[in-house]
């Protein structure tokens, strides 16, 4: 089987394609990424030699960057390429509406004129909003509410999706999934951020009170599932993936990846908080399951304890990360709030 992956170099996709190489031995996989600043070719520099996989750079918002270099037609799109962090949608919104909005329509319109048999659009639990304390888990028709630019965006994505299969036919499921962790992940994100810092002894800035909740996923079950969609997955279906851990506050996350590393809670600085901030999310897999034969099988403790075990051994990647313009994003987001001295959790 012929796979076309977009956005393999960054976090969740380079860890699809490694798993794909490992779990498929007959496929073979296209990578097109346009490098972006979290996309990252040294997270597949393991796989450089597999004959099986190639890498092509490309806009996917652009299809004439590289549609005459992939050789031959995939039998299935995975549509990773997305902006994905909060904060940066906040700043600005509209490198998300080119590369999730437009990004998105161009893949749909390519694959449909090029007569792809399947696409997965990957896509996120927070184009369902936020749910009160004693809210059900979403499903699979709870009613989309984003509330950040850029749920709004993946949002736009996965209507784009509905149209593509009930205007035209094709065939593209939608995967919403909760919030992944594991290696290679770019340390703007959460639990990266808190690792590194942690590790070298600097604050770890924490909005607000810390206890937004989430439903954490290891990256390798998010992917298990997007495999299985692809192959599995009906037209027009979406499938929530959610982790196995249950539903975590920020807080009891940072308490127990602390312990791991054996460092101070002190360590904890409370900051002003992210407007518009979502207070809790929490997912029902059960139709993926039903569906697709799919379930979380990495534990949230095992999990993290490998993520900080992974950054730990890996600095080298993830100092040569923190360096350049990332140096100047982090203080554009914290460098005001830990400035203004937030307080000391203990």
């Amino acid at each position: 089987m012929r796979w076309l992956v977009t956005g393999g170099a960054g976090f969740i996709g380079s860890n699809f394609v490694r798993l794909l190489l490992r779990d498929r031995p007959d496929a073979t996989v296209v990578n097109v990424d346009l490098l972006t600043y979290a996309g990252n070719l040294e997270n597949l520099r393991d796989v450089d030699s597999d004959s099986r996989y190639a890498f092509v750079r490309g806009d996917v918002a652009d299809p004439s960057t590289w549609d005459g270099q992939i050789g031959a037609l995939p039998d299935v799109v995975v549509h990773f390429a997305a902006e994905t962090h909060v904060d940066r949608s906040i700043q600005d919104a509209y490198p998300f509406l080119r590369t999730n909005v437009i990004g998105t329509q161009s893949m749909l319109t390519w694959a449909r004129t090029k007569g792809i048999p399947r696409f997965v659009q990957i896509g996120t639990d927070e184009v369902y909003g936020s749910l009160e304390e004693k809210d059900p888990p979403f499903t699979e028709s709870t009613p989309l509410a984003p509330n950040s630019p850029y749920a709004a965006s993946k949002c736009s994505a996965d209507m784009l999706v509905r149209a593509a299969v009930h205007t035209h036919g094709q065939h593209v499921v939608i995967t919403r999934c909760s919030n992944n962790y594991g290696p290679y992940q770019f340390p703007e994100k959460f639990l990266p951020l808190m690792i590194t810092n942690a590790l070298g002894d600097q604050p770890l800035p924490v909005y607000g009170d810390g206890l937004q909740r989430r439903d954490w996923i290891h990256v390798d079950d998010h992917n298990r599932a997007a495999i299985l969609a692809a192959e599995k997955g009906t037209a027009g279906a979406v499938y929530n993936v959610g982790g196995a851990g249950g539903e975590q506050t920020n807080l009891a996350v940072l308490g127990q990846l602390l312990d791991i590393l054996g460092k101070p809670r002190t360590l904890i600085r409370h900051v002003a908080d992210r407007p518009g901030h979502d207070r809790r999310y929490a997912i029902d897999s059960s139709r993926t399951t039903a569906a697709l034969g799919w379930r979380p099988t990495i534990g949230f403790s095992e999990g993290l304890r490998a993520t900080v075990d992974w950054y730990v051994g890996n600095q080298e990647w993830w100092s040569r990360v923190k360096s350049g313009a990332y140096r100047a994003y982090y203080e554009s987001m914290y460098g005001a709030r830990l400035g203004r001295g937030g307080t000391s959790a203990g």
